[in-house]
């Protein structure tokens, strides 16, 4: 059995949850959210919590599927209540970041500046430590954040290029000019 599938999702106050056929419509403070559900999943709202169940508990499947869902379920309920973060810095000289609309202009030591468009449902704040991805979806936000990096990895020999914030990068030590014997 799925232990964490079987932990009850325990609704805040000033969240609704709305169950459809398929579908789990999950409303709060910061926004609202949906979940299509796969058809061997069931949820099932009791005192102000979430029960997940599955078809067949012995089956593998079910039983992964039964911990996915319960996990998806949570991440979504904190979403509408808080949302999620992520902040990144950019370590290299004259790199720079800029918002406008929903494009993200990034100067990061190419010949030209990279336009990222943000994806709905995301916003991107630059400040002076870097930048910072959040949104109500954990998934989206965590994938903007990868993208965003994957523009400008940090690379190992200076450092330099688009990181986590408290990301450690591993160093590498540079070629060392040896004197010719003679």
């Amino acid at each position: 059995m799925s232990r964490v599938g079987k932990k009850l999702i325990v609704l805040p106050s000033g969240v609704s949850v709305n169950l459809r056929d398929r579908t789990v419509e999950l409303t709060g403070p910061k926004g609202s959210l949906s979940l299509s559900l796969h058809p061997r999943v069931k949820v099932e709202q009791k005192d102000g919590s979430l029960a997940v169940s599955v078809v067949n508990p012995e089956i593998k499947l079910d039983r992964s599927l039964w911990g996915l869902f319960g996990s998806l379920l949570r991440n979504a309920v904190s979403g509408v209540t808080a949302g999620f973060d992520k902040r990144l810095e950019l370590v290299g000289v004259g790199f720079k970041a800029a918002v406008k609309g929903q494009e993200l202009t990034l100067e990061v030591g190419f010949s030209h500046p990279v336009v990222f468009k943000i994806p709905a449902g995301i916003t991107v704040t630059v400040d002076k430590d870097g930048l910072k991805v959040s949104g109500l979806d954990k998934g989206l936000v965590g994938e903007t954040a990868a993208r965003i990096r994957a523009i400008r990895k940090p690379e190992p020999y200076k450092g330099t290029g688009i990181k986590y914030h408290g990301e450690v990068i591993r160093r590498k030590a540079g070629k060392t000019a040896t004197k010719a014997a003679t």
